[in-house]
């Protein structure tokens, strides 16, 4: 369901009209206060809503929940928690160093939000837009809290340049193809102002006072996790390199290790796209264009989360064999390219950007596997999961998504080798045994799972409705 932009933020310097809830001595002594609710914007700088609600008429009460509706379907030694939970700690420490704090929740919004109102008398809810299904069906949710108990309720775009509908054909309709997309993009970018929004200037109107102890991992059932976030670089030497870099799995640092840091706002896109538009080479900022591509997808296209864009794909008779199945998930398919990739995300919660596209490829089309399947078992291990970006990409693979690889697209899990890790660099990093006679033999033949591939999707796309 669309929303509202609501960036228009002049209510946050207004009286309400109507009278409070209650009209006890107590409902007049609570300190009246607005919320700023932080979700996928951990940070305080160029923090665009954070930064709104700081400038309003009240003091701003942050407010962090662990939402138990997500975590409750987590592994307890889940990477992305164990981040979270460092960049909140960072937070409410930095805010307190400003004389401020956070309130940390470990429930559901709904909860947070009304016992933030026994304490306080919240005039406005003010938070930064999210535009996944969940986050939509929740924030609906929220709105209706609000205005049941007369609070404002307001969302600013902050985690990417381009939201919802801002791209879009002349006659209005959505692209569904990247190229001219990011063109246009690129040509409205001419006139963005990419404005910063600065928050530590207006710190003075964080309330002093303690807003509790944060919870810990192990108080919500988690533990430390060994997948670690991996730091980021988007220097001018890196998007210099970049293209040349991009492709080979084998090199440590050949790309930007952004793409975490973006899921979860611990950095600003607007400040990353200051950065590169002075670099000549534009590489890397086409790759933030794809991201948000496939976010005004899945904004247009919500249906695309669990059905194939191309409806005639969904005809396909996939074989979904179990055992071919956890041989994939484990990196144990005989092929040594798919099998690293496979054993570098079970084991880092990474996986390299060309090594993604040949292992669901090869799912899809050496195994004939449903693409759900494997967007699933990647948005449980993927540090960087991204709902958009994951199904895209998935159906991309398949050949049944928006400017997807056509069907008859089939990667040769060998050639791939000799063109993106001829030495073998990254394959031993994650294979040892991959020249030993010991190493696992391939699930499938390729010329004949090739051949089956085509004729499969043919039969289903040739098919009669």
């Amino acid at each position: 369901m669309r929303q509202a932009k609501g960036s228009d933020d002049s209510h946050l310097n207004q009286e309400r009209n109507s009278e409070p809830l209650l009209n006890d001595s107590r409902q007049r002594q609570r300190p009246e206060v607005n919320i700023f609710w932080f979700r996928r914007d951990l940070r305080l700088k160029d923090n665009h809503g954070l930064s709104k609600a700081l400038r309003g008429s009240y003091p701003v009460v942050p407010l962090f929940v662990f939402d138990r509706n997500i975590l409750d379907s987590c592994a307890p030694d889940d990477g992305r928690v164990s981040f979270i939970h460092e960049q909140i700690s960072q937070i409410k420490e930095e805010l307190k160093s400003w004389g401020g704090d956070l309130k940390v929740h470990y429930g559901t919004a709904e909860q947070a939000i009304k016992e933030l109102q026994q304490e306080f008398d919240v005039k406005h809810l003010i938070c930064n837009r999210d535009y996944e299904p969940y986050a939509l069906t929740r924030d609906l949710a929220i709105k209706r809290l609000c205005e049941e108990h007369n609070i404002g309720f307001h969302q600013f775009k902050d985690q990417v340049i381009f939201e919802m509908d801002e791209i879009v054909k002349d006659d209005g309709k959505p692209y569904v193809v990247y190229t001219p997309y990011s063109k246009k993009w690129l040509k409205a970018l001419e006139t963005n102002p990419l404005t910063e929004y600065p928050v530590e200037k207006h710190k003075a109107n964080l309330p002093p006072g303690d807003l509790g102890a944060m919870p810990t991992l192990e108080y919500m059932g988690f533990k430390p996790s060994a997948h670690r976030v991996l730091p980021y670089d988007y220097s001018p030497v890196m998007a210099q390199n970049y293209q040349g870099q991009r492709n080979f799995p084998g090199l440590t640092k050949g790309t930007s290790k952004l793409s975490p840091h973006l899921r979860f706002g611990s950095v600003s896109v607007r400040q990353i796209v200051r950065a590169l538009l002075p670099i000549e080479d534009i590489t890397l900022l086409k790759e933030l264009i794809w991201r948000e591509f496939f976010m005004q997808i899945l904004w247009h296209f919500p249906h695309t989360v669990t059905k194939s864009f191309k409806p005639q794909y969904d005809r396909i008779s996939w074989r979904n064999d179990p055992k071919e199945f956890e041989a994939w998930k484990n990196g144990q398919t005989g092929y040594p390219l798919v099998d690293a990739g496979m054993r570098e995300l079970n084991t880092t919660g990474y996986m390299h950007n060309r090594v993604r596209m040949l292992v669901a490829s090869f799912l899809c089309k050496h195994l004939l596997i449903d693409w759900r399947w494997g967007e699933a078992y990647f948005a449980e291990k993927l540090l960087d999961y991204e709902c958009s970006s994951n199904v895209g990409n998935w159906q991309w693979a398949a050949g049944s998504g928006v400017d997807a690889a056509p069907y008859f697209r089939i990667f040769n899990p060998m050639t791939q080798v000799d063109k993106f890790d001829k030495q073998k660099t990254y394959i031993k990093r994650w294979v040892p045994e991959c020249d030993l006679p010991r190493y696992t033999k391939p699930v499938v033949e390729h010329k004949m799972a090739r051949t089956r591939c085509l004729e499969t999707y043919k039969a289903a796309l040739n098919e009669v409705v």
